[in-house]
């Protein structure tokens, strides 16, 4: 009689089992073997930083106060939606780019365990992108107040609200960046991701207005108004008739998202085929 011999579910083909700091040095090579991530990272902070100086020169010549220019100035929405749709498309990259080349069966039949796979690519880019974003918005603001010093029109950094904005502005960068990761596990198509992805962080919240409270509720659950709100330095006008996000919504909205879409991709690729 004859059988047939079965491979214990533990093991695999390249020996003992991949360990999750070799799956990180891996996902780091990847990232940092591409030329593109250099040069992408590079113009992403020149650009955005330009979007503050800009900003500053022209709200001043209008007349703006230190009180008033400082999530306009140092954050105009221009760097912030160019920071934004960067993170997301490489975060998205990082997993489509493996999908469309074919790559990724290769990385399953060295390390079956695909959760894993998804979460030390996740660590990677939230790393990555957390100092990127802190350098943006660091350098944003630095440039901003260069140009309001020369004026004495400057704030120190314990200026009311400063410190939440830079936080927030640093942590767009990694917010975005993991949601095109989870979309790009999810959806493993280079357009669609792309599209999804700039139509959830970008285009989405624009639908929605603060004028009723079902609309302001799904408005304040998208990361950009929770973003737009963490960067006041203000609170609601008196007789406003719009519903205001609240700063802790807006920090468990910038927490909530990546750490949805991330789980959804470690549930979803463990129960596909490649």
């Amino acid at each position: 009689m004859t059988t047939r011999a079965s491979a214990s579910p533990a093991t695999h083909l390249g020996g003992s089992p991949a360990r999750f700091r070799d799956l990180l040095a891996s996902e780091w090579i990847k990232t940092r073997s591409l030329r593109s991530t250099p040069w992408t990272i590079a113009l992403t902070v020149l650009f955005v930083t330009g979007a503050a100086v800009v900003a500053t020169l022209t709200d001043h010549a209008a007349g703006s106060g230190p009180a008033g220019f400082l999530p306009f100035d140092a954050y105009p929405q221009a760097g912030s939606w160019t920071l934004m749709l960067v993170a997301g498309s490489t975060g998205a990259l990082t997993a489509v780019s493996e999908y469309s080349s074919g790559l990724i069966r290769t990385t399953t039949v060295a390390v079956p365990a695909r959760g894993s796979v998804v979460l030390a690519k996740a660590v990677v880019v939230a790393a990555l992108w957390t100092v990127v974003g802190a350098a943006v918005s660091t350098s944003s603001f630095l440039a901003s107040q260069a140009v309001l010093s020369g004026r004495h029109a400057g704030v120190w950094i314990t200026h009311a609200g400063v410190i939440r904005a830079l936080t927030a502005s640093a942590l767009l960068a990694p917010v975005c960046a993991l949601v095109g990761l989870g979309l790009g596990v999810l959806l493993r198509h280079a357009a669609v991701t792309m599209v999804t992805s700039v139509f959830t962080l970008l285009m989405l919240p624009t639908m929605f207005s603060e004028s009723n409270r079902w609309s302001a509720d799904v408005k304040h659950a998208m990361v950009s108004a929770a973003w737009r709100r963490l960067t006041e330095n203000w609170g609601p006008q008196p007789g406003s008739l719009g519903y205001t996000a609240t700063v802790p919504g807006s920090w468990i909205v910038y927490a909530l998202w990546p750490l949805i879409t991330v789980a959804l991709a470690v549930v979803v690729v463990r129960r596909r085929d490649v």
